[in-house]
């Protein structure tokens, strides 16, 4: 499995953690909530939901309302399929929300693992946020490396673009050590990390994150999820 294809899998079992539902309301919560994948089509979304169904993750339903699936037919279109998750699909979302690997510290796959941040374990967050931070801190030194080799080489406009780069990491790298302050100070997980997620965000950059409001997953009452 392609580590994109990795990353969608994990979300998708997130979404239908908190609730069932059909492919066009989870693609809509994965382009709304989860900004990362505005890019993705139902030609991605659903070979994974297949793949996911196949595994015994999840299973497929008819609509709720039976009147819908009437009208449908007598329309000659199918009626939606729900999507709703199964035990053993509960027990691959907890496996995947425990891994914290170097996968876990790259910008889309972080995203995605902040987004779900108010079901992890705190030891998990801790883990992940530390090697989110060593991963950005090696990403620094090495572009000031490179600023530093080729700074005389470069004209006006490439050296401000690189320097905002730069800029753009070092945001991120100070709202993760807020983060992980807050984290090691024990605060409630509602409190610290959602207003260090708020400052990020009115920073004016995400550093790739997910945009939610400063909350930490997308908020179940929220009309996209509808």
């Amino acid at each position: 499995m392609s580590r994109r294809s990795g990353i969608l899998e994990f979300a998708v079992l997130g979404l239908l953690r908190e609730a069932p539902m059909h492919g066009y309301e989870l693609r809509k919560r994965l382009n709304t909530s989860l900004g990362i994948f505005r890019a993705f089509s139902y030609g991605t979304l659903y070979p994974c939901l297949k793949t996911l169904v196949a595994n015994g993750w999840l299973i497929e339903e008819p609509g709720s309302a039976p009147e819908d699936a009437v009208a449908a037919s007598l329309a000659g279109r199918r009626a939606k399929i729900v999507y709703r998750l199964t035990a053993d699909g509960k027990e691959r979302f907890e496996e995947l929300l425990s891994h914290t690997g170097p996968d876990s510290w790259e910008d889309e796959h972080f995203a995605a693992r902040f987004a779900f941040f108010g079901q992890t374990e705190r030891e998990v967050r801790m883990r992940v946020l530390e090697g989110r931070r060593s991963r950005l801190e090696e990403r620094l030194e090495k572009m000031r490396g490179s600023l530093n080799r080729t700074r005389e080489r470069l004209d006006d406009y490439t050296l401000e673009l690189q320097r905002h780069g730069m800029e753009s990491v070092e945001r991120e790298v100070r709202w993760l050590n807020e983060l992980i302050e807050s984290e090691r100070a024990g605060r409630d997980q509602r409190s610290g990390p959602e207003d260090a997620a708020q400052r990020h965000e009115n920073s004016g950059d995400t550093g790739g994150l997910p945009r939610h409001g400063g909350k930490t997953r997308p908020d179940p009452s929220d009309d996209t999820a509808k």
